[in-house]
């Protein structure tokens, strides 16, 4: 088989918990796991620049091919040269298949076989994506990790749909495997689905291992079950994946729930809330959130987290910030996504030095407690 261009070393794992501590190397350059990936869905993490990105230490960041797809269209990002040029980010970059947007169109969908009709969210006009459709898309994008189109089942959701759902995102893998034209420049990675039935999950892992390709994911948790059945089915599916490979679990980002998954073994997660809750008005601290539009921030002339690096903390108060939100200016929003950015990446840092000192199960407690979790 020809050299990957996506691998993973394996540098420790915690004695305590079974957590690893690894090393993604990719074609623009090498990620520390585990890693909390910033989302830009449409080329860029909303109100970041590149440079602030990196100096949050933001390592790799995801971009959406169903929404590129539209805007401005595949085939002018890789006239572009590809969106690492595109949008002038010299680290790595992943893009999802866009199976999960399209999917949650629910009545503006049609799933056959071949793929799925759909609806522009933008102007009601028809389109189609299919496996080979969604290489085409990803291998113009460029990005250094590039997912399989897949289905993302609803919760709840009947075996015997859930199975047809599985079954088919199996063989829509085969087809893009099939289909994927730059796998010299581009690792394609491989959905497990199978909803929250274990024997599914089961069969779906073994099917797409046997595929060989270059990383996994688990898809289809963390779609609103709640927290103990979320656990149950990552902690019985992250096990089945290769030990050799990066293993990635899609759309994770709160706290408990990256730290839960660093002791299940995974090495990547992404998600849109530390962006989302900015825009919202909300900080993640490690004292819990801070929803520092409230009145009683109105006078509150100290960071929004003390124990926090970022330039935001160092340099502005929470009532600047509260009066900057109420009076819905950008600044307000732009303090708000770098904070709430570099303390994910902040906390995964920490995640890695306590792998590396077999305590992160000590950590996880200490850390509940001081947050304000139950557990």
């Amino acid at each position: 088989m020809d050299k990957q261009p996506v691998t993973y070393e394996l540098l420790h794992i915690d004695k305590n918990s079974g957590a690893r501590r690894g090393v993604i190397h990719t074609p623009h350059g090498d990620i520390q796991t585990p890693v909390f990936m910033p989302v830009g869905t449409q080329a860029t993490v909303k109100s970041m620049t590149p440079e602030e990105l990196k100096e949050i230490e933001a390592q790799i960041i995801l971009s959406n091919t169903y929404h590129l797809y539209f805007r401005p269209g595949h085939k002018l990002v890789e006239e572009a040269g590809g969106l690492h040029e595109f949008m002038r980010w010299d680290r790595p970059i992943l893009t999802d298949s866009g199976g999960f947007q399209v999917f949650s169109l629910g009545d503006l969908r049609t799933i056959s076989e071949e793929g799925v009709d759909f609806r522009s969210y933008l102007d009601g006009s028809k389109h189609f994506f299919s496996p080979e459709k969604i290489m085409e898309i990803e291998n113009s994008l460029g990005a250094d990790i590039i997912m399989a189109f897949d289905e993302c089942v609803k919760y709840p959701e009947t075996h015997e749909y859930t199975k047809q759902s599985m079954e088919r995102t199996t063989r829509w893998a085969k087809r893009c495997k099939d289909a994927h034209k730059k796998s010299d420049k581009q690792a394609l990675f491989g959905i497990i689905q199978g909803g929250f039935y274990k024997d599914l999950r089961e069969i779906s892992a073994k099917q797409l291992i046997e595929l060989d390709l270059p990383g996994y994911a688990i898809g289809g948790i963390s779609v609103g079950e709640p927290k103990n059945i979320f656990l149950d089915i990552l902690r019985f599916t992250a096990p089945l994946m290769p030990e050799n490979k990066p293993r990635y679990l899609m759309g994770v980002g709160t706290p408990d729930y990256l730290i839960e998954s660093a002791l299940a073994g995974i090495d990547m997660c992404d998600c849109v809330l530390p962006t989302r809750i900015a825009r919202n008005g909300t900080a993640l601290t490690w004292r819990g959130k801070v929803v520092v539009r409230n009145a009683n921030y109105e006078r509150d002339f100290t960071p929004l987290d003390p124990e926090c690096d970022c330039y935001t903390c160092k340099n502005y108060t929470r009532a600047y910030i509260r009066h900057l939100i109420k009076e819905k200016e950008i600044l307000g929003v732009r303090l708000l996504s770098i904070h709430n950015l570099r303390f994910l990446t902040k906390l995964m840092e920490r995640v890695r030095i306590e792998i590396e000192n077999d305590n992160l199960l000590n950590f996880r407690n200490e850390f509940y407690k001081k947050y304000g979790y139950d557990e």
